[in-house]
């Protein structure tokens, strides 16, 4: 299973528009995606699950893939919280 820490950037975290951004990107994906922060696990298709992290600006997650398109998934939810779900 690939895996990947990410310190968030986006000035609100990962609450409602962001965390649906990043669902809407993941449920586009095959595999299963998953977010891991302070060792609670949530599925990272699920809205609601990625708001009730609770994530704010700065926080570290963990993103964890397991699929056919795992890796592909990995790069580009990645990529999607360095860049603050903004594309900047």
């Amino acid at each position: 299973m690939p895996r990947t820490d990410v310190r968030l950037i986006h000035p609100h975290g990962l609450h409602a528009r962001p965390a649906a951004m990043f669902s809407m990107t993941a449920s586009g994906f095959s595999c299963d995606v998953k977010v891991s922060k302070n060792g609670r696990i949530v599925n990272g298709k699920s809205v609601i699950s990625l708001i009730g992290l609770d994530c704010r600006t700065g926080d570290q997650v963990c993103i964890i893939t397991s699929g056919v398109d795992e890796d592909d998934a990995l790069e580009q939810l990645a990529e999607l919280l360095e860049k603050g779900l903004d594309g900047g």
